[in-house]
């Protein structure tokens, strides 16, 4: 198939000039990095003295090892807690330990491997090419494009991986962030049942505590009512922020009156189709592979430096707290079961 490069780029970038030096040191355009200092607070001060701190804290723990230590990884980071050193101290442990935890479904983080890649050829998770007014990279995800009889947890676990691990090594979307949707047309029990209650429950507990992105906006469609016994448990262990930014949409009509009708595909009524817009995210994919593939290397060898929300130890947080969560999507979990 004979597909078209899109420039991803957003209304200003068009007239905008790049300026020499400060473009290299920052891999993105004036009209950007705006953004970066009214959102962020970042400038070259800030970005300068934040890294070089962070450098040598890795390069004093003992308790992790192999970490990587070039800018664009580390400012991830920086950039999801605005540059506050010490939140961002927290989110990398939380991450490594997010990667040994989870390490039975996103291991081999490799797009290329036989099952990941039939799940993203089907359309079950991608970005739009063409981002939004606000300069955001939109991630689109189909729950019918998943077939249960073919796929495992693993496999979608390993393909959200990533592609979020993928988004993160563009600077842009460090600072612009991300717009997520997802179309519940057609989902089921048997969508459901591929969890084990418990790896659900840690990655929603966690996932937004451990992931570094600037997670702008999420829409969901065409939600039947039984899966939103799930949703409200799961929003039971996110931010409020998070909550806020959640809305649901009956149609796919009342979506696009909440976003850029441009950014679907064609078959969500933008004009792109979906099979062009994966063909170029895999692009993409394999013009970052073998980074994101050498990212398997990092190691946490102790999470005794993970402080919870609440400012007690990680493991008395734990019990505490997954507990009750389990409780919640246990019960919602068997509440679909029986509907």
């Amino acid at each position: 198939m004979t597909t078209t490069r899109v420039i991803l780029n957003f209304p200003w970038t068009s007239s905008e000039k790049l300026k020499g030096d400060f473009f290299q040191d920052t891999g993105v355009t004036d009209a950007v990095m705006k953004i970066a200092r009214k959102e962020l607070r970042e400038d070259k001060s800030i970005r300068e003295q934040s890294l070089e701190q962070l450098r040598d804290w890795l390069h004093k723990n003992g308790d992790v090892e192999n970490v990587r230590t070039d800018d664009l990884f580390l400012l991830r980071f920086l950039r999801t807690k605005k540059f506050s050193v010490p939140m961002a101290q927290q989110m990398i442990l939380k991450y490594l330990n997010f990667r040994k935890v989870f390490t039975h479904l996103i291991h081999t983080l490799d797009f290329m491997s036989p099952s990941v890649l039939k799940l993203l050829n089907g359309g079950y998770i991608f970005p739009s090419p063409i981002r939004d007014k606000h300069g955001r990279r939109v991630i689109i995800g189909f729950a019918n494009h998943f077939n249960p009889a073919e796929h495992n947890s693993s496999d979608m676990a390993r393909l959200h991986f990533i592609t979020y691990e993928t988004l993160m090594e563009d600077p842009e979307n460090q600072i612009c962030g991300l717009v997520h949707i997802g179309d519940f047309k057609g989902i089921s029990t048997a969508h459901v049942a591929c969890w084990n209650p418990t790896d659900f429950l840690r990655i929603m507990k966690w996932g937004e505590q451990s992931i570094p992105m600037r997670n702008k906006e999420v829409h969901l469609v065409n939600v039947p009512s039984t899966v939103k016994y799930i949703i409200e448990a799961g929003k039971s262990m996110v931010s409020k922020k998070m909550k806020e930014r959640l809305q649901v949409h009956v149609t796919v009509q009342d979506l696009c009156r909440k976003v850029d009708p441009a950014c679907l595909p064609k078959e969500m009524g933008g004009t792109m189709p979906m099979a062009e817009m994966i063909e170029q995210w895999k692009m993409e994919l394999a013009a970052k592979r073998n980074l994101v593939l050498s990212s398997s290397n990092m190691r946490i060898l102790s999470d005794r430096g993970i402080v919870s929300r609440n400012g007690t130890d990680r493991n008395n947080n734990s019990t505490n707290s997954n507990s009750l969560g389990m409780e919640t999507i246990t019960g919602s979990f068997r509440k679909l079961e029986v509907d």
